[in-house]
Formats: structure tokens, C-alpha cells, sequence
């Protein structure tokens, strides 16, 4: 009876796997979708001996068919990266090791696209900016080829990565990064989620409606968070659809506004990388670190790969989650965690008073690092007292400044601080004195407590039902 309820432990364990290559792609098409003669001579040119190859979700089918043809045309051994690559491309720089973007080719009938713009866009004097997704970069120029005579004021995307060539439509220029950007000089250059496009000396991107080619996700939700301000019009090469977007970004915004207000409420502030590949996290890390303790608030880093909702619920001391990743990720619906989570731009927006709420809206955390384009001061500290405000929320008052006299030595473990310098204690309810109050506090050491013993054979099958166990618990169910 148990077993028509459960697989058998010994079934289990002694079923043999079929690992045989399956592929949705015929081989002879693997060089047309995936570049493979391109690649293997970046491999060979640079002499590289290990090679990791990182598919999205859905390209996973077809990625030992094309481990497999790199190494028979290189001298590299190739590695198929198991962890989650988050999305289909985020474009973002990485410093640590040298890198090469292979975009899939997906089709894209251009004259429909064509056809839905000219319907999307009947003045033929707009000023667009046309986006795409990168798999379809490849087929740019031929829908560039004919609205361009129509549309004297059109303005298409490139993709850039930085540090590498730049691409115009899919198609390497041969330039550096630098040489791309020093183009038109006389013309605003925009430069967000490695896409870069020059807007007509003397308009703003205001001037500009936006047309996205690719289907709804978080590309496109991306550029109308940031480019909130600008109407946006999509045409979906699956269902060959055009359309005007018609979600109400301010409705979108209110929600991130709420999370902020969040923020502001919070004491305990739990730090997420999930990338530890993208330039300047370890920057942005540490001005988080020091933005939330001016804030007078508790930080605690976590390093994690993809987030789910158990993984985060076993924090609860975690008022708030702020979460670094590439830009195209950043932005997590949050609605189904048992706690916000937030970017670094809406947690600067709630700690530091210097940067107020506006219609920019900043996805890329290297923005907000010295130097960078949305870069905004660390408000002083006032030496006066504590500062307060009342909590949209909550309606409490809240204080902004608990932790401004703590010595930067003791933030971590101690639930009973300096205020001032009165010597008056005050708790900061830390994660520390949250997990005093816990009546699981995980695995005590016992340390000299527990016995020296030797090694000795464990159990052997899966949780359900060991070896050991089986046949007591298919005795216990006959007998019931």
C-alpha cells in the first residue's frame, strides 16, 4: 500500500539515468544561433584554456550540443554554468574575468513590425527611440531600412557592453566603448541597461516616445520605470502584435514609493548580493553599509543566488530585504515575501536625506556610486540631537539618528549601544536581541559536552523512507 502512494528508496537510488544529449536545435544550426566559429576564435585568440558557459533558463536544452562543438573547433575545455544566469541578458560589465555576450537569433517578421509601427506612429514627424531586445538585434537593420525614409526623426538603439565592442544592431563596429560615446558630440547621449542612443542637440528624452520590439517582461518594464515620462508603444514577435502600453506606471510607482516608506520604518536592514560578477558591488556594498548606519538603522549582508520566499523567511529578525543585482533584476515583485524588498536607490531614498523622491527612478546601482550620473551626498549628521519624523504607515514617530554615536567597531552583535554622550543606553531591537527571544536559536556546539566517537556508517536512502526503515513502515501500513 505505501509504495502506491511513494517511489520505493532502492528504486530510487538504482535507476539508471539516461543522460543522452537531447537538443531542440539540429546541429546545423547551432553556428547560426550561436556563433560558434565567433566564439571559439575569441577563445583561441586569447589563449584561453577554461571557458564557463552560461545559458538562460530556456537555452539549457541546446547547452552541451554547443559545449561540445567549442571543443572540438578550440583547445579550451569548456565548464556549463548550474547556477541560474537570472535573465536572458543584463548586459552588465564584469571586471573580474574577460567576457563575450552570444545573442540568440529569434525571428522577427520586419514588415509586420513595420506595418503596427506605422499604426502605433502615424505622424511621420515623431521623435522615437526605438529599443529592442538583444535577441533580435539581428534583424534591426532590416526594419530600420524601411521606416527610415519615412521617419526623419527616428533614433534606434545600439547595444554597448562596456569594456567590449560596441554593437550597432547586433553587429560588431570594431570600436571601444569610449570611441562610441565620443560620437556626436554635439548631441545628448543616452546610455542605460547597454543600450546607447543620441537624442537631437537641444531635446530631452521627454521629447521622445519610446517603441519596444520583444515581448512583455522585465526589459521592457525597466525602460518604462526609468523612462517613466515617456509613452511606450511594443510590437511581440511571437504574436506579432503591436500595441500602446497602457500599465499605469504611476500606479507602479506608488507601490515602490510604499516600499520606501518601508524602509523608512525599518531597524534592521537585511543586505542581498545576488551577483557577485558585476563591476562595483563590493562599492555599492559598502555605501549601502554606511548610508543604513547614518540611518540609524542595523545591516546584515547575505549572500544568496536566486531569491524565493522560504529562503527569506527564515529571517525574520529582517525588517527589509535590499536587494543588489544587475539592473534588469533589481526590480523584484516583492508582493508574495513576507518582507519588502527594495533596491539600493529606494533604500538611499529612505536613509538619506539628501536624495529626495523625483521623477527619476534609478535601476543601475552603479549610478548612485561617486561619480556616477544620479550620485548624491551623504547627508551630515546632525549633532544636535535625534531627528524625527511621523511614519506614513505606521503613524509612530520615528527617530533617523539612534545609531549615529555607535562606534563603527560595535555594529554588529550588540543590542545595547550608546546614544550620546550622556552614556545613556538605548535598544536598537537588533537582530541579536531578536534572537534571544527565540526558543530555537539553530545548533549549539556543546563544545566539550559531546562524547569523541568514531566514525561509523549512516543511513543510506532518501528522508521518506531509508533503507533501514523500509521494511517496518510497509509491515506498519499492512498491518493498519
Amino acid at each position: 500500500m505505501a509504495d502506491a502512494f511513494s517511489s520505493s528508496s532502492e528504486t530510487v537510488i538504482q535507476r539508471v539515468v539516461d543522460v543522452t544529449v537531447k537538443t531542440n536545435t539540429p546541429v546545423e544550426k547551432l553556428e547560426e544561433l550561436y556563433q560558434i566559429k565567433k566564439t571559439c576564435d575569441f577563445i583561441t585568440e586569447h589563449q584561453f584554456q577554461k571557458v564557463a558557459l552560461q545559458f538562460p533558463d530556456e537555452l539549457l536544452v541546446d547547452s552541451v550540443a554547443v559545449s561540445e562543438e567549442i571543443q572540438k573547433n578550440s583547445n579550451a575545455t569548456p565548464f556549463i554554468l548550474g547556477d541560474t544566469s537570472y535573465g536572458s541578458a543584463c548586459l552588465s560589465p564584469s571586471k573580474r574575468l574577460p567576457l563575450m555576450y552570444i545573442f540568440e537569433k529569434r525571428p522577427l517578421d520586419v514588415e509586420k513590425c513595420a506595418s503596427s509601427f506605422r499604426e502605433l506612429y502615424p505622424d511621420t514627424q515623431s521623435r522615437i527611440v526605438v529599443l529592442y531586445d538583444v535577441n533580435y538585434s539581428h534583424a534591426v537593420n532590416d526594419l530600420l531600412s524601411l521606416l527610415s525614409p519615412e521617419y526623419s526623426n527616428l533614433v534606434v538603439s545600439e547595444l554597448v557592453v562596456e569594456g567590449e565592442q560596441c554593437y550597432s544592431h547586433g553587429r560588431v563596429k570594431g570600436q571601444t566603448n569610449d570611441s562610441c560615446l565620443s560620437e556626436q558630440d554635439n548631441n545628448e547621449v543616452i546610455y542605460q541597461f547597454g543600450r546607447r542612443f543620441s537624442l537631437e542637440s537641444g531635446s530631452s528624452i521627454t521629447d521622445y516616445s519610446m517603441f519596444y520590439v520583444g515581448h512583455e517582461g522585465a526589459t521592457l518594464r525597466n525602460f518604462m520605470m526609468t523612462w517613466n515620462r515617456c509613452s511606450f508603444g511594443s510590437f511581440d514577435p511571437v504574436t506579432t502584435k503591436g500595441r500602446i502600453e497602457s500599465v499605469s506606471i504611476n500606479r507602479a510607482l506608488m507601490k515602490r514609493y510604499y516600499a520606501i516608506e518601508r524602509a523608512k520604518d525599518a531597524n534592521v536592514v537585511g543586505i542581498l548580493v545576488g551577483t557577485l560578477g558585476v563591476a562595483d558591488y563590493l562599492s555599492i556594498i559598502q555605501q549601502l553599509k554606511e548610508t543604513i548606519r547614518s540611518a540609524g538603522k542595523k545591516s546584515y549582508m547575505f549572500a544568496m543566488g536566486k531569491l524565493n520566499v522560504p529562503k527569506l523567511a527564515n529571517f525574520l529578525e529582517i525588517d527589509i530585504f535590499v536587494l543588489i543585482a544587475c539592473p534588469e533584476n533589481s526590480l523584484l515583485d516583492s508582493s508574495e515575501f513576507y518582507k519588502p524588498v527594495v533596491t539600493p536607490f529606494e533604500m538611499e531614498v529612505a536613509c538619506n536625506r539628501n536624495r529626495e523622491w523625483s521623477e527619476e527612478y534609478v535601476t543601475d546601482f552603479r549610478h548612485l556610486l561617486p561619480g556616477g550620473q544620479s550620485h548624491v551626498p551623504l547627508a551630515e549628521q546632525q549633532e544636535d540631537g535625534d531627528e524625527t519624523d511621523v511614519s506614513l504607515i505606521t503613524g509612530a514617530l520615528r527617530s533617523h539618528n539612534l545609531l549615529s554615536s555607535e562606534p563603527e567597531q560595535s555594529s554588529f552583535g550588540s543590542s545595547v549601544v550608546l546614544r550620546n554622550q550622556t552614556m545613556t543606553v538605548a535598544n536598537t531591537n537588533s537582530a541579536a536581541s531578536f534572537l534571544a527571544g527565540r526558543s530555537w536559536r539553530g545548533l549549539e556546539q556543546k563544545l566539550g559536552e559531546t562524547p569523541v566517537v568514531k566514525a561509523v556508517e549512516g543511513r543510506r536512502g532518501i528522508a521518506i523512507a531509508y533503507e533501514e526503515e523500509g521494511t517496518s513502515s510497509r509491515d506498519y501500513s499492512l498491518l493498519k
